[in-house]
């Protein structure tokens, strides 16, 4: 099968706009953790979010593309454009039926449908906009970035929970293996909206203030919202027109708990099995993996299970992990795309990112924590585990290109 590269990419993120002020605020352990200001949060108790701020549609879209679009939509086109750049390619270069466009999201732009809902409710029916209706469909998320670039391959809205980045660049590379793209846009976006943040409130599984990933006084998530996109090719087309790639698409571990929406399952076998798997399919062994980007989310229970997967994973072998949502959130169904980025950014340079906001150490969370200070070491191979609510656990194995077994 074709090796496939990731050959550029895009970020929409509270931390910053862009590959590089992105990778600077990783090397950096910056917050980018604020109180909310999309909307009223006080009456929820909770006002704190990975917020994205200055962030304007139109310095990536027409004004007319842009009214086309909720947020979640114009963050996720705005990623693409930025990846296609990275990647140096341009739109006629995309054009056709030979790039597809394969996103993951939660709620996509579930805003439009908050405005809607929210117009019949004090006004009537008559009140919604015809404009508003097709706005809010997940299906049309990947249809905004096909539309930009005239690609005319298939598309894919994966709703995969906090799961459906990775999930979505699975998906994606499979698509090029097996021949059926030389090149696809994948990644994912997601929005911070009312709704869902209340939700989040009532389960009782929000933070006050800080996301604290295996901290003895971690105090649950905090959510936040952005878009990670990336340029996936086939290894045939990126030699052929020149391309530098970022890092190689290895194996992907996918498996379903089937045991509880929001807890994970006490032994955590869906877990370990897709860790296992993707290591395996990446041609390797357990030895070979330098970092693990842990899904960790702040709660009391992820944060434990995960650690236990950790060790029936690699057994007394510690290998250095650390928790890129201390500093971005949690950004559901965007959360594991924005993380495969951060873990490029370690492919590229040999940084950890840290996990800011560590203070205590967890007996039950015997790990090897990158603690609040980013670090050094080797960068051959990494993974990028996300581990979501309903059971839904995908990882991807990522590398420096030509280190895996061709």
């Amino acid at each position: 099968m074709s090796r496939v590269f990731i050959t550029g990419v895009g970020v929409v993120s509270s931390i910053g706009l862009g590959r590089s002020a992105f990778f600077a605020s990783l090397e950096a352990g910056r917050s980018g953790i604020t109180p909310v200001t999309s909307f009223d949060a006080e009456p929820l108790g909770r006002t704190f979010a990975g917020e994205v701020r200055g962030f304007v549609p139109t310095d990536h879209l027409t004004r007319k593309e842009a009214r086309l679009m909720g947020r979640c939509s114009q963050m996720a086109v705005a990623g693409a454009r930025m990846a296609t750049r990275d990647a140096g390619l341009d739109d006629a270069s995309l054009a056709g039926p030979r790039t597809a466009v394969v996103l993951g999201t939660t709620m996509a732009d579930a805003d439009m449908l908050e405005l809607m809902d929210h117009a019949f409710i004090v006004d009537g029916e008559r009140a919604v906009r015809p404009p508003w209706v097709p706005r809010f469909a997940p299906s049309l998320l990947p249809i905004h970035v096909a539309r930009a670039f005239g690609a005319e391959g298939m598309t894919l809205t994966l709703p995969a929970a906090c799961a459906a980045g990775n999930y979505a660049m699975g998906f994606a590379a499979d698509l090029i293996r097996g021949g059926r793209a030389d090149v696809v846009i994948t990644g994912a976006s997601e929005l911070l909206q009312k709704l869902q943040y209340a939700g989040f409130v009532r389960l009782q599984a929000m933070a006050p203030e800080r996301c604290q990933p295996f901290d003895l006084n971690r105090q649950g998530i905090i959510l936040g919202e952005g878009a990670g996109i990336l340029v996936l090719e086939s290894e045939a087309r990126a030699v052929r027109r020149g391309a530098r790639p970022l890092a190689e698409m290895g194996g992907v571990g996918m498996t379903c708990d089937g045991h509880h929406i929001t807890r994970p399952h006490p032994e955590a076998e869906g877990s370990v099995d897709a860790m296992r798997q993707a290591i395996a399919r990446s041609g390797i062994g357990p030895e070979r993996i330098d970092f693990v980007n842990a899904h960790g989310t702040g709660t009391r229970a992820n944060d434990v299970a995960e650690t236990k997967v950790m060790q029936r994973v690699f057994g007394e072998r510690r290998v250095p992990i650390s928790s890129m949502k201390s500093m971005l959130g949690h950004c559901m169904g965007a959360a594991s795309a924005l993380e495969a980025i951060g873990c490029v950014f370690t492919l590229e340079t040999g940084i950890y990112p840290p996990t800011i906001a560590y203070e205590t150490p967890d007996p039950e969370c015997d790990v090897a924590l990158v603690a609040n200070v980013a670090q050094r070491g080797p960068h051959d191979v990494v993974l990028n585990n996300s581990l979501a609510f309903g059971g839904y656990n995908s990882v991807v194995c990522l590398a420096r290109p030509g280190v895996l077994p061709g």
